[in-house]
């Protein structure tokens, strides 16, 4: 099956969405199909920084396309799907949904990711478009909770066999075979204590405010902040400095092959989202997020916190993750605490983490999409069984 992948976003990057992206192509590629990706050019890339920078195995071709900044990228989503159709693809896969419209007109089977509501005047324009023509289509969204929320929101089904709830994933690979926290904190450099990791960007929503606060009320505990552009890290660094705290270690951006490792060194993960959780167009995405890191904590097989956040529990089982509420710092600290003083309750938190990530690979992920779109016809959800984790 020849397949067209087309997303808007600058690749390469460490941006979550060309991460993604590249993670589902290539998982695309491990299944059999041939896969070629049409990207937006803002920089190009050999395939080895990219493998090295993703963290691929397989080849797949990357096509950087011209655009002009003032069409806001709609000439590139044409072009792309003119050069698609010019390939010979048989199924057009995208993120944009400019590209969705397109690839429908020109009678595509047509995959689309959905990670959260149409934005701006135009979005929302394009999307009434969109639903108009299912037939061959297949729409996966990140989350049930952003599904039913679109089809709310705009006053529709999708079509029996056109929907794939989709969440994002992981690769197990990556997480076999990993030392446990001491050794890893040996290897790294660190302090032998109990850790605390956060891995990611420092967009608003993120918790980072709380991290400090909580890192300031438990002084004997190491606190591991991972990752991060520069220009965010940097006011950070500053202020710990400033407030002479010596519990947090903020590493910036780390290479995606060591990443595990930095994970690995923790006792416990921490995701410790706001109440109102900005994306990156700017958008509060709470009640629909489905954040990379939880399926890489969850492979990691540490214990994780998370806030309490409804559309977390799609994913996490009660068994697998103890919850706290957004912005509350004592409730935090006190479950910290407690992870930090019972290692059988980590261990057994890790070992269902662990176990729940197996039905959340990128592998995975892709191989359901591909039988949906061979057979349109198929059930219109697909249920994930907690019962058994």
């Amino acid at each position: 099956m020849k397949i067209a992948c087309i997303t808007t976003s600058q690749i390469p990057s460490s941006t979550a969405n060309s991460i993604q992206a590249m993670k589902v192509c290539h998982a695309l590629k491990q299944n059999g199909a041939d896969v070629r990706l049409w990207v937006p050019k803002f920089r190009t890339a050999s395939w080895d920084e990219l493998a090295d920078l993703y963290g691929l195995q397989i080849e797949f071709p990357v096509e950087w396309l011209s655009f002009r900044k003032a069409l806001k990228q709609y000439d590139f989503c044409w072009k792309a799907v003119e050069e698609a159709k010019k390939w010979g693809a048989e199924v057009l896969y995208t993120w944009a949904l400019q590209s969705a419209v397109f690839a429908q007109r020109r009678m595509f089977t047509t995959a689309m990711e959905f990670h959260d509501f149409p934005m701006g005047k135009i979005g929302p324009l394009l999307f009434k478009q969109y639903i108009q023509h299912q037939h061959n289509t297949l729409s996966l969204t990140t989350t049930r909770a952003l599904a039913e929320g679109l089809e709310k929101r705009y006053g529709f089904k999708f079509r029996q066999g056109s929907l794939q709830i989709a969440p994002n994933g992981t690769d197990p690979q990556r997480y076999r075979h990993l030392p446990n926290p001491t050794k890893a904190r040996q290897q790294l450099g660190l302090d032998e204590n109990i850790t605390v990791g956060f891995t990611g960007h420092f967009y608003r929503g993120r918790g980072v405010d709380l991290l400090l606060e909580i890192a300031i009320r438990l002084p004997q505990v190491n606190f591991l902040w991972v990752g991060g552009k520069e220009e965010h890290v940097r006011p950070w660094r500053e202020e710990l400095k400033e407030r002479n705290i010596n519990n947090v270690i903020l590493t910036g951006f780390i290479h995606n092959q060591q990443l595990p490792l930095y994970q690995a060194a923790c006792d416990i993960l921490v995701m410790p989202y706001g109440k109102k959780i900005s994306g990156s167009s700017g958008g509060d995405i709470t009640k629909v997020i489905n954040p990379m890191k939880m399926f890489d904590y969850m492979a990691s097989e540490r214990a994780i916190i998370a806030s309490e956040i409804p559309v977390f529990h799609e994913v996490l089982s009660e068994q697998a993750a103890l919850f706290c509420p957004p912005d509350d710092s004592q409730a935090w600290v006190q479950t910290i605490q407690h992870l930090a003083e019972n290692e059988q309750l980590r261990n057994s938190l890790a070992q269902h983490a662990r176990q729940l990530s197996q039905q959340y690979s990128w592998v995975a992920r892709a191989s359901r999409s591909l039988a949906l779109i061979r057979n349109m016809e198929g059930t219109s959800y697909e249920e994930w069984d907690h019962s058994n984790f």
